[in-house]
């Protein structure tokens, strides 16, 4: 089975619960240990072929999330992944180890590709480690593939600790308005939508490669081929995003194309098709299945 998933952050389940219910995972937003207001306003602007955003990890702080938001997230009936955030290993340990004790909780999703967290292998190992130590409970890394060897990282979280990827988080990206000045307010925000479906796909599948830790495949997901084209390149489970703010049906609606397309190819189920886009591709020096 592959399961469906939203990515952190593009689906408020309290205000769309139905939406919620329609996946097989919900994942909340990032949580930090403190409360942050998050970035002035604009902070989200449409494109041609997709959307930047620069929230700034707006979220109400992880005492109050334990203590009011995660109860109410239970009442769903939905299986809770928790997303959590940071500035430093320190950060991440505090937020797994105060919900390794909450129940409810099927895993939690590290950032790593948060503002100001570096982006290399040395550093992703560090904040993995912290968290393993503090929890018990199953770790997913998401990563950014603005990085050169997004398979090097996949790698680092892998040794350290990590139970499966989450590929990949938006890239960085600008767009001008007609007076020629930056439609948000800190210029640059994170792109996500159908233009960073290339990209998602090449990190999924250098992953794949690379690693054996079960991949949440993200980026430019609008309909069922695009999901099982990410199964195709290696993913087990495809999260939604972008589409789910133009599209409350999608869970479903991805669902079943998703196994039309597969059944279309012959498959007899969209999990059958998992891999199948690294047949005859040599495999890289120093990478493994």
């Amino acid at each position: 089975m592959i399961r469906l998933l939203n990515a952190s952050g593009c689906l408020d389940a309290l205000a769309a619960p139905d939406v919620a219910r329609a996946l097989d995972v919900f994942v909340t937003k990032t949580v930090t240990p403190l409360p942050r207001e998050g970035n002035p306003p604009v902070r989200i602007a449409e494109t041609e072929h997709g959307m930047l955003n620069s929230i700034g990890l707006q979220n109400p702080g992880l005492e109050r999330f334990v203590d009011d938001h995660l109860p109410r997230l239970r009442e769903l009936g939905v299986p809770l992944w928790v997303s959590v955030g940071g500035f430093r290993a320190g950060d991440y340990a505090e937020g797994c180890q105060a919900l390794a004790a909450e129940p409810g909780i099927e895993a939690v999703e590290l950032n790593v590709s948060c503002p100001n967290v570096e982006e290399a292998a040395d550093t992703v190992a560090q904040l993995v480690a912290a968290a393993r130590a503090a929890t018990p409970l199953p770790l997913y890394v998401k990563l950014s593939p603005a990085v050169p060897d997004i398979a090097e990282l996949a790698r680092a979280a892998e040794a350290a600790g990590a139970d499966g990827l989450t590929l990949v988080n938006t890239i960085r990206g600008l767009a001008l308005d007609g007076a020629l000045r930056p439609r948000l307010a800190r210029a640059v925000g994170g792109y996500s939508g159908p233009a960073l479906k290339p990209v998602a796909l090449a990190a999924v599948h250098a992953c794949s490669r690379a690693t054996v830790l079960p991949i949440v495949g993200v980026g430019g997901v609008m309909n069922g081929r695009d999901a099982l084209e990410f199964v195709a390149v290696g993913a087990n489970a495809i999260a939604l995003g972008t589409v789910l703010f133009t599209d409350p049906d999608a869970p479903g609606r991805i669902r079943a194309e998703l196994a039309a397309e597969a059944a279309a190819l012959g498959f007899a189920d969209p999990a059958a098709a998992r891999g199948v886009a690294h047949s005859d591709v040599p495999d890289p020096v120093g990478t493994r299945h």
